[in-house]
């Protein structure tokens, strides 16, 4: 195996990089992403320094196309069968994203799914099906799954202390 140069480099992270960053003239130290993260330098709620992460805007822009797509071509599918697979869809995605750090994008990926299921499932007629008003009780009878954290990184140091 071999390092891509273009696709590699050194970026100061940790600690002090938020200092360093504005010492240099930046206002925020470099981020980087990894496995489908973006890993960002941020305090805790004591002020202690932490890395944290969220989803990449990357991945979450190429699943809301993709969900577009599937939706474009499948708005004229049966209610029952567009629900199921947005279920499972969204269940798999907050299985892999749900993680400390991370809920405000994961909840606002939700909230653009809805808002792509409005406008797709309004263009089933030639006239408009649901208000938002009508489109909250649909969602109701049909309700997606609520994000909640899966894995919280913080914790999983104690299960493997013996490795650390």
């Amino acid at each position: 195996m071999e390092i891509a140069e273009d696709k590699t480099k050194v970026i100061p992270f940790g600690r002090f990089a938020e200092h360093n960053a504005k010492r240099i003239g930046n206002s925020k130290p470099a981020t980087f992403d990894f496995l489908g993260f973006t890993h960002y330098c941020s305090k805790s709620k004591q002020g202690k320094f932490r890395v944290k992460r969220k989803s990449s805007r990357k991945k979450v822009q190429g699943k809301l196309r993709e969900t577009k797509e599937w939706l474009k071509t499948n708005r004229n599918k049966s209610i029952h069968l567009i629900m199921d697979r947005f279920k499972r869809s969204l269940i798999g995605y907050y299985n892999y994203y749900c993680i400390t750090d991370n809920t405000q994008t994961v909840n606002g990926f939700k909230e653009k799914i809805e808002e792509l299921l409005y406008k797709w499932l309004n263009r089933r007629s030639q006239r408009k099906s649901f208000t938002w008003d009508k489109f909250r009780l649909f969602l109701k009878k049909f309700p997606l799954p609520t994000p909640i954290i899966k894995v919280n990184i913080y914790e999983l140091r104690k299960e493997i202390s013996y490795i650390l």
